[in-house]
């Protein structure tokens, strides 16, 4: 069975255009004025970048760790 990279799928681009895309969608469908489906994709695409932004950095943050064992060898 294979895992899902969650990370990685939410650091996409493509899966939020088309999440942003499929509610955009819903609205107009449902009665909804493309002002509102314009705000909401605009507000989905926001959000997007932020969480991306934030797993990225965390990311970067863990690959530049040192193991604390390699740290106390250098200070001694």
């Amino acid at each position: 069975m294979n895992k899902i990279d969650w990370k990685r799928k939410l650091t996409s681009r493509k899966l939020w255009v088309a999440f942003a895309g499929l509610v955009t969608g819903i609205i107009i469908a449902c009665g909804g004025s493309e002002e509102a489906a314009s705000t909401v994709s605009g507000c989905i695409m926001s959000a997007a970048s932020v969480t991306a932004y934030i797993i990225g950095e965390g990311l970067a943050d863990c690959a530049n760790k040192i193991p604390p064992k390699e740290n106390e060898e250098e200070n001694s």
